[in-house]
């Protein structure tokens, strides 16, 4: 499965799509400035895009002055469709700003619970309300009621961001490479894309720690995009994670006019699943439960680095990231190659059935996992692990949500160094992103750069907690 950033850099698109099927979508930005505030849940392309957008806290402070511009601020942050269906709103912090138009008073819910009274703008049909909201790094949810009738709102993918998301005074950026390519021939001539961020104060005289992240590309744009930079510059200035380079690696590509009999058996797989050939050599790559993928990084992509960049050799220095398939095939990194990489942060994984006996995978697929752990040999591996109840059932490739409880019930009971976070989102990258630092300090804690080995052990007062057990809230299940 896929999820993405897409478009310019000035605005977020964020999608969940399978190699062979879409799915859901999830919020859009657009924000211009510093402020990537203002969001618009399930917009395509670019019809979230408002004329003259506004930063939340310039929302905030026209309504709380009565301003006459609010109407218009109003009107160019926001996309006409998308603020008559209540689907939009901004927020920084605790402070969160919503709109709407709608024939008469509509009630906000947020989080399930009653929310601010809806203020009108005079002579107009439109309401807005100013919210705070308590709590920080987690996703939430509103929408509306009018006559007794739900619309709009988030679908549990609001994201309220804490502070280390956003830049901290003192911190320095950290710089981004050109792009650079690794043609691999374990697979073929497939080319994977990457990008490298040096932090501030990086000597390369040091050895640095490292993070690979997955569907890299994803994370890169400051402006619109990702918060993952902002995080990893605070979190580096303030010592909580160690200095460390980060790897941005995108999806293999291959040219049209490339052959050869890997190659053309993939075009056939593509051809079969009616995806595209993108689509195909990614999930090849990601949701195969093979050492393949985990090699190409291991023995042809951290070479590259390390020609370039002074790099720590020890896997309790390495990191690695994904979400979605990106998600599996960081956990399969660890798994397959624990002296390579000893942490490891999945999001929204694809322990599915997506190359189960396909081919190009073997005889197992991303839904063994669970047994896996629970059958073979012990992983020295540490793994923050998170998923949604919202997440997609697939009549084709089985349970998103239900498999990574099964993963981490199973991780749990055989005493692994692991974090469950599990929420009420969808399948995108939303809970991730506004846990990152929390993820991040977790992974990194009680790292000693003067050594190079640890024996990852289930925290104590993880040890003394019960698997996770299951509750069925959609329907009635009697």
């Amino acid at each position: 499965m896929r999820w993405s950033f897409n478009g310019p850099r000035l605005w977020i698109c964020v999608l969940a799509f399978c190699s062979t099927c879409t799915a859901q979508a999830g919020p859009q930005l657009r924000a211009p400035t510093e402020e990537n505030d203002t969001y618009c849940f399930g917009c395509p392309g670019d019809t979230h895009i408002g004329p003259h957008p506004r930063s939340a806290a310039e929302l905030v402070q026209l309504a709380r002055s009565h301003s006459p511009l609010l109407r218009q601020a109003i009107e160019g942050t926001y996309p006409p469709k998308a603020l008559e269906l209540g689907r939009v709103w901004s927020g920084r912090l605790h402070e969160f700003f919503f709109a709407v138009r709608a024939s008469a008073r509509p009630r906000i819910v947020l989080d399930d619970q009653p929310g601010p009274q809806m203020q009108s703008l005079e002579g107009t049909d439109l309401w807005y309300a100013i919210a705070y909201i308590e709590r920080l790094g987690a996703l939430h949810d509103f929408h509306y009621q009018l006559e007794a009738k739900n619309f709009g709102g988030s679908s549990y993918n609001m994201v309220a961001f804490s502070d280390l998301s956003y830049p901290v005074g003192g911190a320095v950026r950290g710089q981004i490479s050109a792009k650079q390519t690794v043609a691999s021939k374990i697979y073929d001539g497939v080319k994977n894309d990457y990008w490298v961020y040096i932090p501030a104060g990086y000597d390369p005289k040091t050895p640095a720690a490292l993070m690979v992240f997955l569907d890299g590309g994803n994370f890169l744009a400051r402006q619109g995009g990702s918060r993952i930079l902002d995080a990893i510059d605070n979190l580096i200035y303030l010592k909580k994670i160690p200095m460390m380079l980060l790897v941005f690696l995108d999806p293999g590509k291959i040219a049209e006019s490339a052959r050869g009999p890997a190659l053309d058996r993939a075009r056939e797989f593509a051809e079969s699943r009616h995806s595209t050939l993108d689509q195909t050599i990614r999930s090849i790559q990601e949701d195969a439960v093979t050492d393949t993928y985990p090699r190409l990084l291991r023995d042809e992509l951290l070479p590259e680095i390390a020609a370039h960049y002074h790099l720590r050799k020890d896997g309790y220095s390495h990191a690695i990231a994904g979400i979605s398939s990106g998600g599996l095939a960081a956990f399969n990194a660890g798994w397959q190659l624990p002296d390579a990489f000893s942490r490891v942060l999945c999001g929204v994984s694809s322990f599915t059935s997506v190359q189960w006996k396909t081919g190009f995978a073997g005889t197992e697929g991303g839904q063994d996992y669970p047994d896996k752990v629970l059958q073979e040999q012990h992983r020295n591996i540490r793994v923050w692990l998170q998923g949604g109840s919202a997440d997609i059932e697939s009549d084709q490739f089985g349970s998103w949500a239900l498999n990574n409880v099964r993963l981490a019930n199973a991780l749990k009971l055989k005493s692994y160094d692991f974090h469950f976070s599990f929420g009420k989102g969808g399948h995108g990258p939303e809970q991730v992103e506004a846990q990152f630092p929390a993820e991040m300090t977790w992974l990194w804690r009680d790292y000693d750069p003067s050594g190079a080995k640890q024996v990852f052990e289930i925290e104590p007062a993880e040890k003394t907690k019960p698997p996770f057990r299951v509750a069925i809230t959609n329907r009635d299940a009697n």
